[in-house]
């Protein structure tokens, strides 16, 4: 992480890590930190979008309680999902 991108991606880590109920700081923030280094400016702006969501909303979305609305990043949640599949939090 030694590029333009690098407060970004400091920042985005933060929140992932953040977000304010244990469940949601291990799928979101270890999601992330998996892939933080891999993501390119478009990657982290549509991070940070997702990030802007409520937490019970976001975590509702990723564990499929609830629909993606049309207007948020489907293909990035299904991201998280597959990670949360493959045992990326296995703290839970």
């Amino acid at each position: 992480m030694t590029d333009d991108l690098t407060p970004m991606r400091k920042k985005l880590l933060f929140r992932a890590e953040h977000r304010g109920f244990k469940e949601a700081d291990i799928v979101i923030g270890g999601f992330v930190r998996s892939r933080l280094d891999t993501l390119d400016r478009d990657g982290l702006e549509a991070l940070e979008l997702l990030l802007g969501a409520p937490d019970q909303e976001l975590y509702a979305w990723i564990m499929e309680r609830e629909a993606v609305p049309a207007e948020r990043d489907a293909s990035l949640i299904a991201d998280i999902r597959r990670f949360v599949a493959e045992g990326g939090a296995k703290q839970l």
